[in-house]
């Protein structure tokens, strides 16, 4: 006897508009999913994911009453669920999503615009199932856990972290903002290292994201900009729709070449162009998301001399990117979430010391 179809994910929509939620049911249910309930914001929200308990949640930002950031947050402690936010990618909903994904959703798809036809909303249909779909399978007890890094309390000894010295270059996807948000405040600065972050987000996201990390961070954090210097007091995170490459002068480069794997910015270009020029100075870090981004990079980065660290699968999200280091057995070091920052500096500082004799 054949093995039986898989159970269809069970979505609960949230919006606060009737339209909207009609679309939204209208493109899942067209995409083979199940849809046991609409909420209107953020406080049936909560009530319903309780009672109905679906798989995943569709969560539009601004509405009446609680607001889709605060409802996400007391979803979090009272039942963690998948999250895909469905949100305009301009303006103060921009902002406010970015920080929906620190606080633990997922995934992003931008709003339906309603002046289309519905002829044109296929390709949104189909980036919403695909990562609806996506997203339950992700860990919710990863959801769920309070991370609490130990911070490294390190200054180190030297601040040439430019052309010459050594580069931290962090890659993740879905489940990214939020262990981003669990790593980078806790970093030391100086690091004695420039950082580069690569997280798989749409255009109109990193900026925001950046200055969210920025205001809790010791490092300065922002979104790179085409020919900036890669120094240790800064982390440069890769804008959305642009590849970031390391040029031979410690500098990045923005690049518009096609994105590969559906991915701009793609992990694997940033590293492995930095191998090039910074070989065995690397460490790479890769935490949750999709996919193997970063796999082709971690073998050069390997090549190289480099050093390679990866999330353990207990605390990602998604457990993909760092399996497939992982299981390729390029990983010098797995740690916990709550370990990595600790790990980053302590796999910085022998490199950072020695330059600085």
């Amino acid at each position: 006897m054949p093995p039986a179809p898989a159970r269809a994910p069970r979505v609960l929509i949230c919006d606060d508009s009737p339209l909207l939620r009609r679309v939204i049911n209208d493109m899942l249910t067209d995409g083979g999913l199940e849809v046991v309930g609409e909420a209107r914001d953020g406080i049936e929200l909560v009530e319903k994911a309780v009672a109905l308990q679906p798989d995943v949640i569709t969560l539009d930002v601004e509405m009446p009453r609680r607001n889709g950031l605060d409802g996400l947050r007391e979803l979090m402690v009272t039942r963690p669920t998948p999250v895909i936010m469905v949100s305009s990618l301009t303006g103060k909903a921009s902002a406010e999503t970015t920080a929906a994904l620190g606080a633990g959703a997922i995934d992003v798809v931008e709003k339906p615009a309603l002046r289309l036809s519905p002829q044109s909303w296929g390709t949104t249909r189909d980036e919403l199932v695909s990562k609806v779909r996506s997203a339950a399978g992700a860990r919710t007890a990863a959801l769920a856990r309070p991370v609490r890094p130990s911070t490294p309390g390190l200054r180190l000894a030297t601040s040439a972290g430019v052309a010459g010295g050594n580069l931290v270059i962090i890659a993740t996807s879905t489940g990214g903002p939020r262990a981003l948000h669990s790593v980078v405040p806790h970093l030391p600065s100086p690091l004695g290292s420039g950082v580069l972050i690569v997280q798989h987000m749409p255009v109109g996201f990193t900026r925001p994201l950046a200055s969210q990390l920025n205001e809790k961070s010791k490092l300065s954090v922002r979104e790179a900009e085409a020919t900036d210097e890669i120094t240790a007091d800064t982390a440069l995170i890769a804008p959305g729709g642009s590849h970031l490459e390391v040029t031979a002068r410690g500098r990045v480069r923005l690049s518009q070449a096609p994105p590969i794997g559906a991915l701009r910015p793609r992990a694997d270009v940033t590293i492995e162009t930095a191998a090039r020029h910074y070989g065995a100075r690397i460490t790479l870090i890769v935490l949750t998301g999709m996919g193997e981004d970063g796999l082709v990079g971690a073998r050069a980065v390997r090549a190289a001399g480099g050093t390679i660290l990866v999330e353990a699968e207990r605390t990602c999200v998604v457990w993909g990117m760092p399996r497939s280091v992982e299981e390729a057995g390029l990983a010098d070091g797995v740690f916990p979430l709550d370990a990595m920052p600790l790990a980053i500096a302590e796999a910085v500082t022998p490199r950072a010391r020695a330059l600085a004799r």
